[in-house]
Protein backbone atom coordinates (compact mmCIF):
# COMPACT_ATOMS: atom_id res chain seq x y z
CA UNK A 1 0.00 0.00 0.00
CA UNK A 2 2.93 2.34 0.71
CA UNK A 3 4.29 1.65 -2.75
CA UNK A 4 0.95 2.44 -4.35
CA UNK A 5 0.66 5.58 -2.24
CA UNK A 6 4.07 6.87 -3.42
CA UNK A 7 3.14 6.13 -7.03
CA UNK A 8 -0.12 8.03 -6.62
CA UNK A 9 1.70 10.93 -5.03
CA UNK A 10 4.12 11.17 -7.99
CA UNK A 11 1.18 11.03 -10.37
CA UNK A 12 -0.52 13.93 -8.57
CA UNK A 13 2.71 15.97 -8.71
CA UNK A 14 3.01 15.42 -12.45
CA UNK A 15 -0.63 16.31 -12.97
CA UNK A 16 -0.17 19.55 -11.01
CA UNK A 17 2.88 20.41 -13.13
CA UNK A 18 0.95 19.81 -16.34
CA UNK A 19 -1.87 22.03 -15.07
CA UNK A 20 0.57 24.84 -14.33
CA UNK A 21 2.12 24.62 -17.80
CA UNK A 22 -1.25 24.41 -19.53
CA UNK A 23 -0.24 21.18 -21.25
CA UNK A 24 -3.04 19.00 -19.95
CA UNK A 25 -5.23 17.69 -22.82
CA UNK A 26 -8.45 15.76 -23.24
CA UNK A 27 -6.70 12.37 -23.27
CA UNK A 28 -5.77 12.72 -19.58
CA UNK A 29 -9.38 12.64 -18.42
CA UNK A 30 -12.61 14.57 -18.46
CA UNK A 31 -11.48 16.57 -15.45
CA UNK A 32 -9.15 18.68 -17.67
CA UNK A 33 -10.77 19.34 -21.00
CA UNK A 34 -8.83 22.51 -21.73
CA UNK A 35 -12.03 24.57 -21.47
CA UNK A 36 -12.68 27.26 -18.88
CA UNK A 37 -14.59 26.69 -15.62
CA UNK A 38 -17.76 28.15 -17.14
CA UNK A 39 -17.83 25.48 -19.84
CA UNK A 40 -17.32 22.74 -17.26
CA UNK A 41 -20.18 23.98 -15.09
CA UNK A 42 -22.49 24.15 -18.11
CA UNK A 43 -21.70 20.56 -19.02
CA UNK A 44 -22.36 19.48 -15.47
CA UNK A 45 -25.84 21.05 -15.41
CA UNK A 46 -26.81 19.54 -18.74
CA UNK A 47 -25.67 16.12 -17.61
CA UNK A 48 -27.61 16.31 -14.39
CA UNK A 49 -24.65 15.14 -12.30
CA UNK A 50 -22.20 16.90 -10.07
CA UNK A 51 -18.57 16.99 -11.21
CA UNK A 52 -15.79 16.88 -8.63
CA UNK A 53 -14.42 20.25 -7.76
CA UNK A 54 -10.89 20.96 -8.90
CA UNK A 55 -8.62 23.91 -9.38
CA UNK A 56 -9.07 26.18 -12.37
CA UNK A 57 -7.01 25.12 -15.33
CA UNK A 58 -5.70 27.89 -17.59
CA UNK A 59 -6.85 27.50 -21.19
CA UNK A 60 -3.97 26.26 -23.38
CA UNK A 61 -3.23 28.10 -26.61
CA UNK A 62 -3.70 25.50 -29.37
CA UNK A 63 -1.34 22.96 -27.82
CA UNK A 64 -1.29 19.39 -29.11
CA UNK A 65 -0.75 17.04 -26.19
CA UNK A 66 -1.74 13.66 -27.58
CA UNK A 67 1.76 12.37 -26.96
CA UNK A 68 1.66 13.12 -23.21
CA UNK A 69 0.46 10.72 -20.57
CA UNK A 70 0.29 10.72 -16.74
CA UNK A 71 3.50 8.71 -16.60
CA UNK A 72 5.47 11.19 -18.72
CA UNK A 73 8.80 12.17 -17.16
CA UNK A 74 9.62 15.78 -16.38
CA UNK A 75 12.47 15.84 -18.93
CA UNK A 76 10.23 14.62 -21.73
CA UNK A 77 7.62 17.23 -20.78
CA UNK A 78 10.26 19.96 -21.05
CA UNK A 79 11.46 18.66 -24.42
CA UNK A 80 7.89 18.45 -25.69
CA UNK A 81 7.17 21.97 -24.50
CA UNK A 82 10.28 23.31 -26.27
CA UNK A 83 9.24 21.56 -29.48
CA UNK A 84 5.79 23.15 -29.32
CA UNK A 85 7.31 26.59 -28.77
CA UNK A 86 9.61 26.15 -31.77
CA UNK A 87 6.66 25.03 -33.91
CA UNK A 88 4.76 28.10 -32.86
CA UNK A 89 7.65 30.38 -33.78
CA UNK A 90 8.09 28.77 -37.19
CA UNK A 91 4.39 28.98 -37.99
CA UNK A 92 4.28 32.65 -37.00
CA UNK A 93 7.10 33.36 -39.45
CA UNK A 94 5.42 31.61 -42.35
CA UNK A 95 7.50 28.44 -41.97
CA UNK A 96 10.61 29.97 -43.49
CA UNK A 97 13.22 27.41 -44.45
CA UNK A 98 16.96 27.91 -44.60
CA UNK A 99 18.28 29.10 -47.97
CA UNK A 100 19.73 26.41 -50.27
CA UNK A 101 23.25 27.82 -49.90
CA UNK A 102 23.31 26.48 -46.34
CA UNK A 103 23.02 22.93 -47.72
CA UNK A 104 26.12 22.27 -49.89
CA UNK A 105 25.17 18.61 -50.18
CA UNK A 106 22.33 19.58 -52.51
CA UNK A 107 24.75 20.96 -55.14
CA UNK A 108 26.67 19.15 -57.86
CA UNK A 109 28.42 20.35 -61.01
CA UNK A 110 28.51 18.41 -64.24
CA UNK A 111 30.45 18.48 -67.50
CA UNK A 112 30.29 16.13 -70.47
CA UNK A 113 32.58 15.47 -73.42
CA UNK A 114 31.06 14.45 -76.73
CA UNK A 115 32.23 12.66 -79.87
CA UNK A 116 30.81 12.75 -83.40
CA UNK A 117 28.54 9.99 -84.71
CA UNK A 118 26.14 9.63 -87.60
CA UNK A 119 26.61 11.09 -91.11
CA UNK A 120 29.99 12.86 -91.28
CA UNK A 121 30.16 12.78 -87.48
CA UNK A 122 27.70 15.64 -87.09
CA UNK A 123 25.73 14.03 -84.27
CA UNK A 124 27.10 14.65 -80.79
CA UNK A 125 26.96 11.72 -78.37
CA UNK A 126 28.19 11.34 -74.81
CA UNK A 127 31.67 9.87 -74.42
CA UNK A 128 32.65 11.04 -70.93
CA UNK A 129 30.79 12.50 -67.97
CA UNK A 130 32.18 13.97 -64.75
CA UNK A 131 30.27 15.11 -61.67
CA UNK A 132 31.77 16.95 -58.68
CA UNK A 133 30.26 18.04 -55.36
CA UNK A 134 30.05 21.53 -53.87
CA UNK A 135 33.69 21.38 -52.73
CA UNK A 136 34.89 20.19 -56.15
CA UNK A 137 35.55 16.59 -55.15
CA UNK A 138 34.95 14.07 -57.96
CA UNK A 139 31.95 11.80 -57.28
CA UNK A 140 31.58 10.43 -60.83
CA UNK A 141 33.93 10.22 -63.81
CA UNK A 142 33.47 7.53 -66.48
CA UNK A 143 33.96 7.05 -70.20
CA UNK A 144 30.79 6.16 -72.09
CA UNK A 145 30.33 4.11 -75.26
CA UNK A 146 27.96 5.98 -77.62
CA UNK A 147 24.94 4.16 -79.01
CA UNK A 148 26.09 4.80 -82.62
CA UNK A 149 29.55 4.06 -84.08
CA UNK A 150 32.05 6.87 -83.52
CA UNK A 151 32.97 8.73 -86.69
CA UNK A 152 34.93 11.64 -85.19
CA UNK A 153 36.61 11.46 -81.78
CA UNK A 154 37.07 15.26 -81.71
CA UNK A 155 40.17 14.69 -79.62
CA UNK A 156 41.33 18.30 -80.03
CA UNK A 157 38.36 19.43 -77.91
CA UNK A 158 36.98 16.31 -76.19
CA UNK A 159 40.26 14.66 -75.23
CA UNK A 160 38.67 11.32 -76.17
CA UNK A 161 40.72 8.71 -78.01
CA UNK A 162 40.05 5.19 -79.25
CA UNK A 163 41.98 3.86 -76.24
CA UNK A 164 39.46 5.39 -73.83
CA UNK A 165 36.60 3.45 -75.40
CA UNK A 166 38.09 0.07 -74.46
CA UNK A 167 36.85 0.40 -70.87
CA UNK A 168 33.82 2.57 -71.61
CA UNK A 169 30.44 1.57 -70.21
CA UNK A 170 27.21 1.46 -72.29
CA UNK A 171 25.27 4.70 -72.60
CA UNK A 172 22.13 3.35 -70.89
CA UNK A 173 24.16 2.22 -67.88
CA UNK A 174 25.92 5.56 -67.57
CA UNK A 175 22.67 7.46 -68.01
CA UNK A 176 21.00 5.56 -65.15
CA UNK A 177 24.00 6.10 -62.84
CA UNK A 178 24.25 9.82 -63.60
CA UNK A 179 20.53 10.57 -63.30
CA UNK A 180 20.51 8.85 -59.92
CA UNK A 181 23.15 11.33 -58.75
CA UNK A 182 21.34 14.35 -60.22
CA UNK A 183 17.97 13.46 -58.70
CA UNK A 184 16.73 16.18 -56.31
CA UNK A 185 20.01 18.07 -56.71
CA UNK A 186 20.77 21.62 -57.81
CA UNK A 187 22.96 21.08 -60.87
CA UNK A 188 25.65 23.59 -61.90
CA UNK A 189 27.32 23.69 -65.29
CA UNK A 190 28.51 25.94 -68.11
CA UNK A 191 26.21 25.95 -71.14
CA UNK A 192 24.62 23.06 -69.31
CA UNK A 193 21.90 22.51 -71.89
CA UNK A 194 24.53 20.79 -74.07
CA UNK A 195 25.33 18.34 -71.27
CA UNK A 196 21.66 17.53 -70.67
CA UNK A 197 21.17 17.05 -74.41
CA UNK A 198 24.03 14.54 -74.49
CA UNK A 199 22.44 12.73 -71.53
CA UNK A 200 19.03 12.84 -73.27
CA UNK A 201 17.64 14.35 -70.11
CA UNK A 202 15.89 17.53 -68.97
CA UNK A 203 16.60 18.73 -65.43
CA UNK A 204 14.01 21.00 -63.72
CA UNK A 205 14.79 24.61 -64.58
CA UNK A 206 14.44 25.82 -60.99
CA UNK A 207 17.21 23.40 -59.97
CA UNK A 208 19.60 24.33 -62.77
CA UNK A 209 22.42 26.90 -62.49
CA UNK A 210 24.15 27.81 -65.76
CA UNK A 211 27.32 29.84 -65.20
CA UNK A 212 27.16 31.05 -68.81
CA UNK A 213 23.92 32.86 -67.96
CA UNK A 214 24.72 34.56 -64.65
CA UNK A 215 25.10 38.33 -65.32
CA UNK A 216 26.80 38.90 -61.95
CA UNK A 217 29.77 36.77 -63.03
CA UNK A 218 30.15 38.73 -66.24
CA UNK A 219 29.99 42.01 -64.31
CA UNK A 220 32.65 40.82 -61.86
CA UNK A 221 34.83 39.97 -64.86
CA UNK A 222 34.23 43.41 -66.38
CA UNK A 223 32.29 41.94 -69.32
CA UNK A 224 28.80 42.75 -70.66
CA UNK A 225 26.18 41.31 -68.33
CA UNK A 226 24.14 39.54 -71.01
CA UNK A 227 27.06 38.35 -73.14
CA UNK A 228 27.72 34.64 -73.57
CA UNK A 229 31.23 34.23 -72.17
CA UNK A 230 33.25 31.02 -72.39
CA UNK A 231 34.21 29.05 -69.30
CA UNK A 232 37.85 29.54 -70.19
CA UNK A 233 37.46 33.32 -70.26
CA UNK A 234 35.54 33.50 -66.95
CA UNK A 235 38.14 31.28 -65.27
CA UNK A 236 40.94 33.53 -66.47
CA UNK A 237 39.27 36.78 -65.37
CA UNK A 238 37.73 35.68 -62.07
CA UNK A 239 39.84 32.76 -60.86
CA UNK A 240 43.19 33.65 -62.45
CA UNK A 241 43.12 30.06 -63.68
CA UNK A 242 44.15 28.67 -67.07
CA UNK A 243 42.03 25.79 -68.37
CA UNK A 244 41.48 24.08 -71.73
CA UNK A 245 45.05 24.64 -72.85
CA UNK A 246 47.22 22.37 -75.00
CA UNK A 247 46.31 19.97 -77.77
CA UNK A 248 45.09 17.05 -75.67
CA UNK A 249 41.58 18.37 -75.35
CA UNK A 250 39.41 19.45 -72.42
CA UNK A 251 39.11 17.69 -69.09
CA UNK A 252 35.50 17.26 -68.03
CA UNK A 253 36.62 17.02 -64.39
CA UNK A 254 38.49 20.31 -64.61
CA UNK A 255 35.58 22.03 -66.36
CA UNK A 256 33.05 20.80 -63.80
CA UNK A 257 35.26 21.91 -60.91
CA UNK A 258 35.74 25.33 -62.55
CA UNK A 259 32.00 25.80 -63.06
CA UNK A 260 31.35 25.01 -59.39
CA UNK A 261 34.16 27.33 -58.32
CA UNK A 262 32.64 30.14 -60.39
CA UNK A 263 29.21 29.48 -58.96
CA UNK A 264 30.53 29.66 -55.40
CA UNK A 265 31.55 33.25 -56.13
Amino acid sequence: SKKKSRKHQRFMERRALLEQKGLLGRRLGSWATGAGPEARSTLTKADGTTAPCCRKVPKPKQVVTSSLSPSTSLDSIARHHSMLLSQGNSSSKGMRTSPPLLRPGKYVAIDCEMVGTGPQGRLSELARCSVVNYEGDVIYDKYVQPELPIVDYRTRWSGITKQHMKNAIPFKTAQAEILKILKDKIVVGHAIHNDFQALKYFHPKERTRDTSRIPVLNQKAGLPGRASVSLKSLARHLLQKKIQVGCKGHSSVEDAQTAMELYRL
